[in-house]
């Protein structure tokens, strides 16, 4: 099944460094650009991509949204690859077909390009269009190169040594090397330098979403490059495979499921020609019913949580607990005057001694 590489921080990361070098293979196109502008996507927003190029002093642009001709060039661009190269690629999708057109693909005769194959394809094309081609946009005597060199527009060129790790993404802690190497993300890096220096203090570094090479730098100078470390017991590449049928595998069974679930959940009713109430027309038996709703509680953790089985314990005496409340205390009632003794003489509650004789 043929896969796509979904947009990322370490995809942008690569084109900028490939964008900004003028070594080969990549020149002599490049040079530290004065602005960078984004149209919004969260992997050309991200923390790295924007740490990257605040290194070298180069803002980046968010582009309002829905204003393509902000940045027409790249639009223009994007466009010839797929209009004069993909088009003509097996296995493109987006190519249009007649009206109405029926019948057998033809692509299913045309075996699908390896990943290498492709990118040698398109390197081929990149190179015809900045040497060959006369885009209609530049002086048609002139190719992209030409017109390149042409410009008189001072070049700010960026040190190799700056941009060797210029796609890295700083780990944000210190670490110790043990006599396993390095702990990173619950798993060991281990690399021959790293022999007779245990309890070095050092700083790690990696390329976004690739996690089996890491590379380490002094904690004390982050500028001292140490080398580079790689993950010890790493996966063979059949058990890579096996792992990836098995999560393909799982996803369909999911996907499955989830298209059942919806299935059904839709309810339907039944067409209506006077006013009445509406009338379903699945019909389902109550002992149907019952074995469904048994196999939802299964499947419900919230109904299967024993809250009473693990009492909770008191907590430790060192912590502050509420004040208990008090009962509540009965109004007293309005005084009400009591009736005098016959001889005349007040009654106890009058007597401060509270006595009779």
């Amino acid at each position: 099944m043929p896969r796509r590489h979904a947009p990322s921080r370490d995809a942008v990361l690569a084109a900028l460094r490939t964008g900004i070098s003028r070594q080969a293979p990549y020149g002599p196109f490049g040079g530290l650009p004065s602005l960078v502008r984004v149209d919004r996507g969260k992997e050309f927003l991200s923390t790295t991509v924007t740490a990257a190029l605040g290194a070298f002093a180069v803002p980046v642009q968010d582009l309002p949204a829905y204003t393509p001709h902000l940045k027409g060039t790249v639009e223009s661009l994007n466009d010839a690859v797929e209009q004069m190269l993909l088009v003509s690629l097996p296995g493109y999708t987006r190519r249009a077909r007649p009206s109405g057109a029926r019948g057998r693909n033809r692509d299913r005769d045309r075996a699908l390009l390896p990943f290498a194959a492709f990118v040698d394809i398109l390197l081929s094309w990149v190179r015809w269009w900045n040497t060959e081609h006369h885009p209609a946009g530049l002086d048609k005597t002139l190719t992209p190169l030409q017109a390149w060199q042409a410009d008189p527009t001072p070049v700010d060129d960026v040190p190799t040594e700056h941009l060797a790790f210029f796609a890295l993404e700083d780990d944000g802690r210190a670490r110790t090397i043990t006599t396993n190497g390095i702990s990173w993300r619950r798993r060991a890096y281990i690399a021959p330098w790293m022999v007779g220096r245990t309890g070095t203090k050092v700083r790690l570094r990696h390329l976004p979403h690739h996690d089996g090479q890491i590379e380490v730098f002094d904690a004390a100078d982050p500028r001292c490059y140490l080398g580079s470390a790689y993950l010890a017991d790493e996966a063979t590449p059949a058990q890579r495979n096996a792992l990836r049928a098995a999560r393909d595998a799982r996803a369909r069974a999911l996907k499955a499921d989830l298209k059942a679930a919806e299935k059904l959940r839709r309810a339907r009713y039944s067409a209506a020609t006077t006013a009445a109430p509406p009338r379903r027309r699945e019909a389902i038996t109550a002992q149907q019913a019952q074995a469904e709703l048994a196999r939802s509680r299964h499947t419900d953790l919230a109904a299967r949580a024993l809250p009473d089985l693990i009492p909770p314990r008191d907590p430790p005496p060192s912590w502050a607990r509420p004040r208990p409340r008090r009962p509540a205390e009965t109004a007293p009632g309005p005084p009400h005057a009591e009736p005098a003794a016959a001889s005349g003489r007040p009654t106890g509650h009058d007597d401060p001694g509270g006595q009779h004789p």
